[in-house]
């Protein structure tokens, strides 16, 4: 998944003759709190609601308005862990998207990410899920796939947890069968610590309270 999968342009970017008044009217419309600067189809910038509300010049036009974010965006043919991050790192709450001659094409919107997580994650995929924990110098995803694999059974996502301070991560594995028990018997074998298994409803769940702690920290 790419960042032209998920790209909206279902409203127009505001220009440097628009009033920060008309773009805060903007943002509560789109329940936002960045918009992208656009001249013709040259990305100037963010604005940020903190910046007008900081400015206190409502009726003044945004050229005239000092931007406290850099020019963040990703390229439409960039992966969607880059747009993850820049959202995470930088707090977004929309993201502008560019095609290689650095011309706006549209944005992306913390919705759409959250929307379209699921996908990446498989979690609309039947199948039950399994957290191993290990030491980081052990992980093998050959030797996991492997041992999946030889239960007739396949890996749909998998992402690794680190922790601070700590050699040991975590791997959640989603499947495609409900029932895991081979392979849970297969991972016991090989010595493998299972500290959770999760049934389809279960594994849902999680992902809403990851989604709901995401957007808690995110302010939105």
């Amino acid at each position: 998944m790419t960042a032209k999968d998920i790209v909206t342009n279902s409203f127009i970017p505001l220009k440097t003759s628009d009033t920060a008044l008309n773009a805060l009217a903007i943002m509560e419309d789109l329940k936002v709190r960045h918009l992208p600067i656009v001249n013709n189809e040259e990305f100037l910038g963010l604005i940020s609601q903190a910046d007008i509300e900081n400015s206190n010049t409502p009726d003044e036009v945004l050229g005239n308005h000092d931007l406290s974010l850099a020019k963040p965006f990703v390229y439409q043919d960039q992966n969607i862990y880059e747009v993850i991050r820049l959202f995470a790192s930088l707090k977004l709450s929309l993201l502008p998207v560019l095609d290689r001659k650095n011309n706006y094409i549209g944005s992306i919107m913390l919705a759409d990410l959250v929307q379209n997580f699921s996908k990446l994650t498989a979690a609309d995929n039947p199948g039950g899920v399994i957290i191993i924990e290990l030491n980081n110098n052990d992980y093998s995803l050959s030797e996991i796939a492997q041992i999946i694999e030889s239960n007739d059974a396949k890996v749909l996502s998998l992402y690794v947890t680190s922790f601070p301070d700590s050699t040991k991560i975590e791997i959640s594995i989603k499947l495609n069968k409900i029932d895991i028990r081979s392979v849970l018997q297969t991972l016991y074998r090989y010595k493998y610590s299972v500290t959770a298994t999760f049934s389809e409803d279960e594994y849902n769940d999680v992902l809403k309270e990851r989604f709901d702690s995401l957007m808690n920290y995110l302010n939105i």
